[in-house]
């Protein structure tokens, strides 16, 4: 048994394995955006197309196809946009919203810990990634409006649902900063997962 396990951490490690899984993420978050645009919900297309093309920077970048974020950072920004996607609740459709926020956040935070000089210490990491989640929502809340404004939709409801939505977006970005500092920064061997040309590349 141990044998087994072994050999499936070094499946899930090396670096062909971790791409081909990234890359088929990135298509479903190709698929979901393409998908919103033909239902008309422009601002999640956008957002989840900006998602995909956040993740595909660093092969871009490195010139490498398989110089791609550890495949449970896309995971976890997939699942919420996923949830949504399936959200019968408006409730639980913001909170799901807010989530995939938190995991863009993530998905920043690690690409600058792995492909940059940038080094975060264990609290500016945690601090880093909830301040981007707030901004973030700040911003999203700010296209929302002028959405309404100008294209007459009704993405804010009332000033009370916004607020609960700073608050989603505040514990999104604090569990995902958590999970950045626990499980990126000292359990996945990100740099082990990178070919051997860009691991030279950004030491």
């Amino acid at each position: 048994m141990a044998q087994r396990t072994g050999r499936l951490d070094a499946l899930v490690e090396d670096e062909r394995v971790n791409a081909g899984l990234s890359w088929l993420l990135v298509t479903f978050l190709l698929v979901v955006a393409a998908e919103s645009l033909l239902s008309a919900d422009l601002l999640w297309a956008v957002f989840v197309g900006f998602v995909a093309a956040l993740a595909v920077v660093p092969p871009l970048a490195f010139r490498n196809a398989e110089a791609m974020l550890p495949w449970e950072v896309l995971v976890l920004g997939a699942l919420p946009i996923l949830g949504r996607a399936l959200a019968t609740l408006a409730l639980t459709s913001r909170l799901a919203t807010y989530l995939s926020v938190a995991a863009l956040a993530l998905v920043v935070a690690v690409e600058l810990h792995v492909f940059t000089p940038v080094r975060m210490t264990h609290w500016f990491a945690v601090l880093f990634v909830v301040i981007t989640t707030i901004a973030t929502a700040g911003v999203w809340a700010i296209v929302e409006w002028l959405s309404d404004v100008y294209l007459g939709t009704q993405f804010i409801e009332s000033e009370h649902l916004l607020m609960w939505d700073f608050v989603y977006a505040t514990v999104g970005g604090l569990l995902a900063g958590i999970v950045f500092e626990a499980y990126f920064r000292r359990v996945v061997p990100v740099e082990a997962r990178l070919p051997t040309d860009v691991r030279e590349r950004i030491q």
